[in-house]
């Protein structure tokens, strides 16, 4: 029996992860976050010293990172050597250097391994930037989300403020903006659309209107 696969990709501030999470909750499907994976070797670098300029150091980092993804009924856990950072994972400075993280070559390598293996065990729901271009090129589905920079700075702001941060939604947008340019133009694995993915635009749809459209393009899949 083949595994029901799915990537989402996207932009950052896209709702990659939660639109993810509800499409895996609804299909019973594993959410992989490789995001949440990148962020907890980003977190475990700036709490340890090291620099994120340092390749071989982030590689040598990662390597030695166990990182765990645990569906809860509570909610979804990420564990980085074996302690919840889960929320410690979603702080501006994190946010401000995964990118930087994610683009060596090494630390994608090692994380993508993981990844692959995941999705080789049982069916996933996995969102990223390159998921269906280069961790699940024969993903059973691929989807990349995408909405306006002002749309997605929007929902980033009222999600950092939501969780205590006091931020300034311009200087959102700029980060978006700065995020977007270097996600698509590093050059290894950068931000693109699968020649065979579905683009579904957000701007205007609620979360849900999104997980819906989704779960119906799996249908053919399941019957």
């Amino acid at each position: 029996m083949n595994l029901l696969t799915i990537a989402i990709d996207g932009p950052a501030g896209a709702g990659k992860s939660t639109v993810a999470k509800l499409v895996a909750e609804k299909l019973g499907l594993l959410y992989v976050d490789t995001g949440a994976m990148y962020r907890a070797i980003t977190l475990k670098a700036l709490s340890t010293g090291v620099s994120l300029k340092d390749a071989d150091s982030l590689v040598k980092l990662a390597n030695q990172t166990h990182i765990e993804l645990r569906d809860r009924t509570e909610g979804y856990e990420i564990l980085l050597d074996g302690k919840l950072v889960t929320g410690e994972i979603r702080t501006p400075e994190v946010t401000a250097g995964v990118s930087e993280v994610s683009a060596v070559p090494g630390v994608r390598l090692r994380l993508v391994e993981l990844q692959r293996a995941m999705a080789d065990d049982r069916g996933v729901v996995m969102d990223g930037r390159d998921i269906g271009t280069y961790v699940l090129p024969r993903a059973t589905l691929k989807i990349f989300l995408t909405a306006s920079v002002e749309e997605r700075a929007r929902r980033r702001s009222e999600d950092l403020n939501q969780r205590g941060y006091t931020v300034n939604q311009q200087e959102i947008q700029a980060d978006i903006e700065r995020r977007d340019n270097y996600d698509s133009t590093r050059e290894f694995a950068p931000l693109a659309v699968a020649t065979d993915a579905v683009v579904v635009e957000t701007t205007g749809l609620t979360v849900h209107q999104v997980v819906d459209r989704i779960v119906a393009m799996t249908r053919p899949h399941v019957l």
